[in-house]
């Protein structure tokens, strides 16, 4: 029997913290091809971090850079990008107001400001841009939103332009400082001091997020600006997908391979794996992952469909990973 032409589609997310999607992707399509399987390779991203880079590469651009404010006020260098001939930005809520820009030492969850968000939404503004793409995951903040709305404000407003939050959560507006607050350092008094400060600012803004799904993402900076600019507000992990039209490209391969740093219960909610994996089920196409951790349980597993799950957290690891994957396609 002649080989299967097609290829497999290789689909990961970043390894937050260490590697890429593209470098995921790049290893273990050498990995497939090594062992004579051709591979379509697809980084993915849902709506946080890397979804910049995910979708530049992906559709071609340019990127542009302008001087902001980090979480607790650093002047930086921060980028954003140029898509389709400039009419759209991307801009990464991670780039000016992301926890990697603060040491673990001196996160303050209560001083952490999206300003420089604002001030990149303001900058792509500036450069003519109809639609801006906001990227909202990975953020140290907990403010709604409040500095990139003071930022953008002062730079005369949106001026016509549209925003677009992708957000990587469901979560809404009051719950976001219970479930991402300890995860930036609150206590569980500052906890219940920032849902008094969302409470105050909903009540403020031109209407309140309070109880609309993903007005909580990036600790309620898509809520902020849903209220104050009108955002829309998109499923990071769809709006990709779909950008990428990976549904076609999955009709025409022999097998799907999601991966991502940690595979556990929250790639059910809402996460590019979970959703690739759910889309490729509803296809009929077989779905293998390939992850840094398994912490997945055996139900949720199951309503995944994922024929095989390997860890492998090098490059050296991903590339065998591919190879021996390869021999039982």
């Amino acid at each position: 029997m002649p080989a299967d032409p097609r290829p497999v589609l290789v689909a990961p997310d970043a390894f937050k913290g260490t590697l890429t999607a593209a470098q995921v992707a790049g290893a273990i399509g050498r990995g497939l091809e090594r062992a004579g399987v051709p591979a379509d390779l697809c980084p993915v991203a849902d709506g946080g971090e890397g979804t910049l880079a995910v979708l530049l590469t992906a559709l071609g651009g340019e990127t542009a850079g302008t001087r902001a404010h980090d979480p607790l006020g650093r002047e930086i260098a921060a980028g954003f990008a140029l898509i389709e001939d400039g009419g759209t930005a991307i801009v990464e809520v991670a780039e000016a107001s992301g926890l990697p820009r603060v040491a673990p030492d001196e996160r303050d969850v209560m001083a952490a400001s999206t300003f420089g968000t604002g001030e990149l939404i303001a900058a792509a503004v500036d450069t003519g841009a109809a639609v801006v793409l906001v990227a909202a995951g990975g953020s140290a903040t907990v403010d709604g939103g409040a500095g990139a709305i003071e930022a953008i404000q002062a730079a005369g407003g949106l001026r016509g332009a549209r925003l677009v939050v992708l957000c990587d959560v469901r979560t809404p507006w009051e719950e976001a400082p219970s479930r991402f607050g300890p995860q930036k350092g609150a206590s569980p008094e500052q906890v219940r001091e920032l849902e008094s400060r969302l409470r105050a600012l909903g009540r403020d803004l031109p209407k309140d997020p309070a109880g609309v799904p993903m007005t909580g993402a990036a600790g309620g900076l898509a809520g902020g600006l849903w209220a104050a600019f009108g955002a829309a507000l998109e499923p990071g992990a769809a709006f990709v997908l779909n950008t990428l039209d990976t549904d076609t490209r999955m009709r025409a391969a022999r097998a799907v391979v999601v991966g991502e740093g940690r595979l556990d219960r929250t790639s059910l909610q809402g996460k590019v794996t979970g959703e690739l994996a759910t889309r490729a089920r509803q296809a009929g196409i077989p779905c293998h992952a390939i992850v840094g951790q398994d912490a997945l349980d055996p139900f949720d597993a199951r309503i995944l469909d994922l024929q095989e799950i390997v860890q492998a957290g090098t490059m050296d690891d991903l590339q065998r990973a591919g190879e021996a994957l390869a021999a039982i396609l």
